[in-house]
């Protein structure tokens, strides 16, 4: 499962006299009423992975330049020119898309969870939801010609329009397992397969569907027919069953040529085929499916769409927004997104538009213009990477997995990794000034350097076998760390000692951000939001409208502040927390880590390198 973890501003009051480039009011006053609201959000957009980072699901092309691929949190993309660039287009839903279908370069259908069925007939620059007594969710949908389409899902769902979609009527599959996918080769015979093996026949337009399904605990999600009587389903484990007789038996080929699951195939003709699956997988027969190849397509990201417009031009869809091209038959595959699909975790901006992201694998990002352009930098390491910390433009330094420090101070043109101070995880770290900083981890760890980091104490923090998580000092002495089962640890002689802060909640505990010496938050598990005004020593619970888990939070003032979390959770107050709104991210994806430059500019960090930012005009 995900690591859950946080990386939030510089950790100290003294940040506006100590930094030039002073990122937020370090006042004192907290009797002051709140300022007025700040302006409307334009909304949070994509800055990595481009053009978005949320799973996709499908594609279907039209011809060689005009497609369209669909995925998670309602996502969809439009291409006229091969892919080499992809529009993304408003759906109006958050819900997850997993099928798509065009009958021409402007009508077409895609279907999703909940019964979802969307419609476009203007090439998606505008979708409008058709409706069908169907709640369960839809995960492939087919049409023979401009009326005539099928959509199957969970709990044997199928669904059938004669009229493109005014209207579709559930049929009687026979079946509770989820079918996944469905091919029709004329308005009357069809076939759809699902789970443990579960294969579907219809020859009359599915007004009766007969059971062909085979003996299996393996799943099927893609099927393809060449004609009538030959076709190809493929599954998890890399199973791959074809029949000759259309269905009335079905054989595995004499070669597969992998074991990873298959989520999709594809024939451009009788006897050439390629199918797509987990970690990047893809297979390829020119032999009507007797013996299958392995291709490389240079991901290890799961590839779960596929569509071929000709033998040699196809495009394969998958996670973290991956788009594969090929124009030789998949002998070779071009990136179409552009970006790591490394997670991110942590985020610290030293100006408006510096900033750096480190990540899993030893990722470190750099940007120098607000985010448009994202560089990478050598790490030295293949160790995860969970917090990072500024003192100053130059001068930073980045924590985590297997006690990983590294140091800059050249503003990360160069990383040098400290060796010999830990071997635990280190979750976060707080930069003081250019000299003294504060990292924690596993095991109760806490460790401090008071030169720069060449040399490091360890300090007893009272918990061991509790991670913490998050570090934050507002001056050299006065500081709070937070971790799991409600953590909290309290200094203010610079951690010569820790006072835990008892009773306060029993949640996990994974990011902290103070204002002033007196004003701080906490974040963690399912929604918990704690906040102080007295400098740590008592934590109020405040509403976040959310059970969701929350890993980061930023304060741009006393006041307006952004939280994030699991599922895209995106939480902002402007009353300093008294009450928080949800914000729509346009993703599912776990957002790690949130770093505000102003009340009305800010940048997010998370799962499958994702990069939010937000600008409010």
């Amino acid at each position: 499962m995900y690591r859950r973890s946080r990386i939030q501003l510089i950790c100290l009051l003294s940040i506006c006299s100590i930094l030039t480039f002073s990122l937020y009011s370090c006042g004192d006053d907290t009797t002051a009423p709140p300022p007025p609201p700040p302006p409307q959000s334009t909304g949070w957009f994509w800055q990595n992975p481009l053009p978005l980072g949320n799973n996709l699901q499908d594609a279907h092309f039209i011809d060689a330049n005009t497609g369209t691929a669909v995925g998670f949190s309602g996502s969809i993309l439009r291409t006229t020119d091969g892919g080499a660039t992809w529009i993304i287009q408003t759906s109006g839903i958050t819900d997850h898309l997993y099928s798509v279908f065009f009958t021409d370069a402007n009508t077409g259908t895609a279907v999703g969870r909940d019964g979802t069925i969307l419609h476009t007939t203007d090439g998606g620059t505008n979708w409008t939801v058709q409706t069908s007594a169907a709640t369960n969710t839809l995960y492939d949908v087919f049409f023979i010609d401009a009326n005539t389409g099928t959509a199957v899902g969970y709990w044997g769902t199928i669904l059938r329009t004669v009229d493109g979609g005014a209207t579709w009527t559930g049929q009687l599959s026979g079946t509770t397992k989820t079918l996944r996918g469905v091919f029709f080769v004329d308005a009357n015979t069809g076939t759809a397969v699902g789970y443990e093996g579960t294969i579907l026949h219809t020859t009359d337009g599915g007004s009766t569907w007969e059971d062909q399904s085979i003996t299996t605990s393996n799943g099927f999600y893609s099927v393809f027919f060449t004609d009538a009587d030959t076709g190809t389903a493929v599954g998890l484990n890399g199973m791959i069953r074809l029949t000759t007789n259309g269905g009335a038996t079905w054989e595995t080929p004499q070669t597969i040529g992998t074991g990873d699951d298959l989520y999709a195939v594809f024939f451009t003709d009788a006897s050439t085929g390629i199918a797509t699956g987990r970690y990047g997988g893809i297979v390829k027969t020119i032999d009507g499916g007797t013996n299958w190849t392995s291709q490389t397509g240079g991901t290890v990201n799961y590839l779960y769409g596929l569509f071929f417009i000709d033998a040699n031009t196809g495009t394969t869809v998958g996670m973290h927004g991956t788009i594969l091209r090929t124009t030789d038959g998949g002998e070779n595959w071009v990136a179409q997104h552009q970006g790591t699909t490394n997670d991110l975790r942590g985020i610290f901006f030293t100006d408006a538009n510096t900033a750096t992201a480190v990540g899993e694998e030893g990722t470190i990002l750099r940007t120098t213009d607000g985010g448009n352009t994202w560089t990478p930098q050598t790490s030295g390491t293949n160790q995860d990477l969970w917090g990072v910390s500024f003192a100053d433009a130059n001068t930073g330094m980045v924590v985590g997995e297997d006690g990983t420090i590294l140091r800059t101070t050249n503003g990360g043109d160069l990383w040098g990794e400290i060796l010999g101070v830990t071997t635990r995880d280190l979750w976060d770290f707080c930069l003081i000034d250019a000299s003294t900083g504060t990292a924690v981890g596993s095991n109760g760890t806490i460790v401090q350097t008071t030169n720069g980091g060449d040399d490091w104490a360890s300090q007893t923090s009272g918990v061991p076998g509790i991670i913490l998580r998050g570090v934050f000092f507002t001056d050299a002495n006065t500081g709070v760390v937070v971790g799991d089962v409600g953590t909290i640890l309290r200094t203010t002689n610079g951690g010569g000692t820790w006072t835990p802060i008892i009773g306060v909640t029993s949640y996990d505990l994974w990011d902290i951000i103070f204002t002033d010496a007196n004003t701080g938050t906490i974040v963690g598990e399912s929604g918990t939001i704690l906040r102080t005004t007295n400098g740590g020593a008592n934590w109020t619970l405040q509403p976040s409208g959310t059970g969701d888990d929350i890993y980061g939070v930023f304060f741009a003032s006393t006041y307006v502040g952004t939280a994030v979390g699991t599922w895209g959770t995106i939480l902002r107050t402007t009353d300093g927390g008294a009450s928080w709104t949800a914000q729509t991210s346009g993703t599912n994806n776990h957002l790690w880590s949130i770093f505000l430059t102003d009340a009305n500019t800010g940048t997010i960090v998370g799962l499958g390198g994702t990069i939010l930012r937000i600008e409010l005009q």
